[in-house]
């Protein structure tokens, strides 16, 4: 096996100990990832503003382009393009760039998006808002696998998304707070979209100060520059931690040849991996959308009044974060594949509970568990799945699975639609119960354990 003659990237950075130089680099990745959880959220807290003067929230066709389902399905239509079709750039590219780019993409399309009275227009900018936060969401996950060691891995990643879902709160407090209000002649909701747009000049700032990933640097080849990288991140730790660093262990050294082709992801190593990513990624995102998105109008069906029906949803994503909290506390205490079955088994008994809750507090305290196991769920999914797969092939082999997401997401609008007017919440809790059967059977039976291993003796 050949290693590069600067010594094993993989291994002189798995062997740091943890340091708050770490938390730092991860933060200032989870604050640009903070404003595309942001976007997840806001449509929820929107939706009641959007259905009164633009969009409707009845069953509608799929070319509908005034239904709430469309307007949805925009968004993911763009997430799915920009998963399956230009996930490529991050390997390309670079993680430091793509994150710049895709950030101020979204921005600008988000930001326009705000001054709209077209459903087809703010159809075409949700879109192309979609397909630069699909970029950046897989970027970073891949961004943070690669440049935080082994042993802390989770815990770093799991980090990341209790910074991100703190957004969600965030996202429906303004909408709690704003939509029902007129401001200096804009409509509430549009205030809360301009608040989103506010992140490509946050990253704009932060990006100075975050380095390129140094296994994408020798992967690619570039072997002075992610040496450079390599020796500034020890004497960042080395001087934080106030002795020497011990030796890198180099059983688990890097290849030193380049590219991958992203058919390897279909050959015998990963396939097993991939089909398993791709049908959790699909069933998850059921959940995750089904209910978050569509909670303050299933409220108002079963007579809450508009503002109440967005102070209870508020109130159940308090416990986002907490859930990332306890993905964070367990990340590598419990085994990452027995905790996305547990949350999936979470959800769905209490998803079927909600539905058929009538007193406020039941349907608050069966909404908010809801929201727990959720956010708990993303929080450990994120590592696992950048994990599974090679520097070469990361963010292609993340976004093709990611990409089953955007799809599942395109059509949960529709189908919520639909089981909403024929089965009422029952019906749409039935369909999330069924998905996150299927993510407890597939992660369960096919997925491969991942706690403190290297990403290198992960992908051999």
């Amino acid at each position: 096996m050949e290693v590069d003659q600067t010594g094993s990237i993989a291994a002189r950075l798995d062997r740091l100990p943890p340091s708050r130089y770490f938390v730092q680099l991860v933060a200032l990745i989870a604050i640009g990832g903070w404003f595309e959880f942001y976007e997840f959220a806001m449509p929820s807290g929107i939706s009641l503003g959007l259905t009164s003067r633009i969009f409707t929230s009845g069953a509608a066709g799929l070319m509908a382009w005034n239904s709430f389902a469309s307007f949805l399905a925009a968004f993911f239509l763009g997430m799915f393009v920009g998963a399956f079709v230009f996930s490529w750039i991050s390997d390309h590219f670079g993680r430091r760039a793509t994150f710049t780019w895709s950030m101020l993409a979204y921005s600008v399309a988000i930001f326009l998006t705000a001054f709209q009275n077209s459903a087809v227009v703010i159809d075409v900018l949700r879109f192309i808002a979609g397909l630069g936060i699909s970029v950046q969401l897989i970027n970073n996950d891949s961004f943070i696998s690669e440049i935080t060691p082994r042993h802390w891995r989770g815990r770093y990643m799991a980090f990341s998304i209790l910074i991100v879902l703190t957004s969600g709160p965030v996202a429906l407090l303004l909408s709690w707070l704003l939509v029902p209000q007129n401001i200096l002649g804009l409509s509430g909701w549009r205030w809360v979209v301009i608040a989103g747009a506010l992140g490509g000049i946050i990253v704009w700032v932060i990006r100075r100060n975050l380095p390129e990933s140094p296994r994408w640097l020798q992967t690619h080849g570039r072997h002075a520059e992610a040496d450079a990288v390599m020796r500034q991140m020890e004497d960042r730790v080395r001087a934080e931690r106030g002795f020497d660093l011990p030796p890198p262990d180099y059983e688990h050294a890097e290849l030193a040849q380049a590219r991958g082709a992203w058919t390897e992801m279909f050959g015998p190593r990963y396939l097993r991996r991939t089909v398993m990513l791709s049908l959790f990624q699909f069933c998850q995102t059921i959940a995750a959308f089904g209910f978050i998105t569509w909670v303050p109008i299933m409220l108002v069906r079963q007579g809450f009044a508009i503002a109440h029906s967005l102070e209870f949803t508020t109130m159940m994503t308090l416990l986002a974060p907490v859930g990332a909290g306890l993905g964070l506390f367990f990340a590598e205490r419990i085994e990452r594949k027995w905790q996305l079955v547990g949350m999936a088994i979470g959800i769905g008994v209490f998803g079927l509970l909600f539905s058929q809750a009538r007193s406020d507090g039941l349907i608050l305290l069966c909404g908010a568990l809801v929201s727990l196991c959720t956010s708990w769920l993303v929080s450990i999914f994120h590592p696992y799945a950048a994990e599974l797969f090679p520097t070469r092939i990361r963010a292609q082999a993340v976004g093709f699975t990611f990409s089953w997401s955007r799809v599942s997401s395109i059509l949960v609008g529709y189908a919520v639609t639909f089981l909403l007017s024929v089965y009422g919440s029952a019906g749409v809790f039935t369909m999330i119960a069924i998905a996150m059967a299927v993510i407890v059977l597939s992660v369960g039976i096919l997925g491969p354990t991942s706690n403190r291993q290297s990403l290198e003796s992960l992908s051999q």
